[in-house]
């Protein structure tokens, strides 16, 4: 049966045309085609000696490139005691079964596990070459293959395994050319992903500017007019707080940006005030109501919960994975609170931020604050994202961190005039957008580095990578050439492990 592969390999030799000087051969008559074997675990005086002994974690970890060491090696006595046998360097590998795929060649002289092919290459085929006409198939390998959640690639179909060959020079220079395209890529794949890993550092970035007064500086410049925080504070009635639990703290820490445990020594910019959060927002907390009563639950009350913040950290929530009820709150502390409301998560997994989109409620792992006029919602959902990671340092614990409550009801923030609060979010937002259509363009070109790799082997494959040279011997002529010459010597007895 003819399996035909992507590129320049299939089962069976197919009938299609081929470029000059170019032949299809099974690839067991231009290399010595064998496999592995694992020496008995139980014998431990077989393992730890010098000879490397490549296993799938090798093969993945060496993917495409040359292995020299491997996480296990094996010694005569394990060699002399299994089906393993030393193969010489240049060998190339190819995982078969388990995770099917991965290639690697030898660099030293090594033995491998029974999950491979290994391919000795004569004088026909640069092993380079091999390896990039497997890696040209992809996952494409797995058709030549049985199986579909465990797809091994049986002997029967390998021993049929045929490769599309060159002339031997032509192979030489596919190999240079795909290596100088490779390190070029690979190039190009680094600097994008590195876009990918920068994007919440420039986010970070953006907030902390903001919540220190610089982003909008020039702006309040324009805007002489502006009533200050202080103004605006003092025309704000304090907002009634819920009554008991713990006092707060005496203890000073400053955050990053615009938050802070009590009164911080830094200046506020101009026309902003350090306030107490207490002063211009309602605090509270959340509950849960009783597992073992199923009746409280499934209901038409939103309850937010860790996973609902992490699944809309920097935006507002609408849904909620689950509900609660009117009954679920009457039978506990929780709360249903208005649209508008920040929430926090203080414990566990201390630093998500979201807005209630409508009335909601919320667990204990929560501190939330209901704005006065006096706050704009999302000027103080992004003054607890600028302070990042670093929120920490307002909890205690190493291991798991909890803000707990008397440092929260000390809690302050460095507030801006009304109309510059707006205007921070406002210019946040519009710096988010524009940062992840950059993250989104870079991830698009990431993607297409990868297709254009993928095209450039199949190019290669198909004999227009590289200018192809009349004075060149074809691959017949060679392989003619090589079987005359083996004709004309000896044939030696076939080696242990041979397939």
């Amino acid at each position: 049966m003819l399996i035909r592969g992507r590129a320049g390999l299939a089962v069976n030799k197919p009938t299609e045309p081929v470029p000059t000087g170019w032949v299809w051969v099974p690839v067991n008559s231009v290399a010595r085609q064998e496999t592995g074997h694992t020496p008995s675990r139980s014998r431990p005086e077989w393992w730890g000696g010098d000879i490397p002994w490549i296993g799938i974690r090798d093969a993945r970890l060496h993917h495409g490139g040359v292995i020299y060491d491997t996480l296990q090696t094996t010694n005569p006595l394990g060699l002399a005691n299994s089906s393993a046998r030393l193969l010489p360097k240049g060998t190339v590998c190819l995982s078969r079964t388990a995770s099917v795929g991965y290639v690697t060649v030898m660099g030293r002289d090594m033995a491998t596990s029974q999950d491979f092919v290994t391919w000795t290459c004569s004088e026909a085929l640069v092993p380079e070459f091999l390896v990039k006409a497997l890696i040209a198939e992809g996952e494409g390998l797995r058709k030549f293959g049985k199986g579909t959640t465990h797809t091994t690639i049986y002997f029967p179909e390998i021993r049929a395994l045929h490769i599309c060959l060159p002339p031997l020079a032509e192979q030489k220079r596919i190999v240079a050319k795909l290596d100088t395209l490779s390190a070029k890529s690979a190039r190009a794949r680094n600097e994008l992903a590195r876009i990918e890993t920068l994007v919440s550092r420039y986010k970070q970035a953006v907030l902390r500017s903001a919540f220190l007064g610089q982003m909008t500086s020039e702006w309040r410049t324009r805007n002489a007019a502006l009533q200050t925080a202080s103004d605006l504070i003092d025309c704000t009635p304090t907002p009634p707080q819920p009554r008991g639990g713990r006092d707060a703290t005496d203890r000073v820490i400053q955050g990053k940006a615009a938050l802070a445990v009590n009164t911080p020594p830094r200046q506020a910019p101009p026309k902003w005030q350090w306030v107490p959060l207490s002063r211009i927002a309602r605090q509270e907390t959340g509950h849960t109501p009783s597992r073992s009563h199923p009746e409280w639950w499934d209901g038409d009350i939103p309850w937010i919960g860790i996973k609902d913040a992490g699944a809309h950290h920097g935006r507002i929530i609408e849904e909620t994975i689950q509900t609660t009820n009117e009954e679920g709150l009457a039978n506990s502390a929780a709360r249903l609170l208005p649209a508008g409301t920040v929430c926090l998560s203080r414990t566990a997994s201390v630093g998500y931020v979201t807005i209630m989109g409508k009335p909601m409620a919320t667990s204990q792992d929560f501190v939330t604050w209901t704005c006065t006029e006096a706050l704009v919602p999302k000027f103080l959902m992004y003054a607890l994202m600028a302070e990042g990671d670093d929120i920490r340092e307002f909890g205690k614990g190493t291991t798991h961190t909890t803000i707990y409550f008397p440092e929260v009801r000390a809690m302050q923030i460095c507030l801006a005039p009304l109309e510059e609060q707006h205007e921070i979010a406002r210019r946040i937002e519009a710096a988010f957008a524009k940062i992840d259509r950059l993250a989104k363009e870079a991830k698009r070109a990431l993607e297409l580095v990868g297709r254009l790799d993928e095209a450039i082997l199949a190019k290669a494959f198909r004999g227009e990578l590289v200018p192809q040279d009349e004075n060149d011997e074809p691959a017949e002529k060679l392989l003619e050439r090589i079987r005359s010459e083996r004709q004309a010597t000896p044939k030696a007895g076939r080696g242990r492990g041979k397939v």
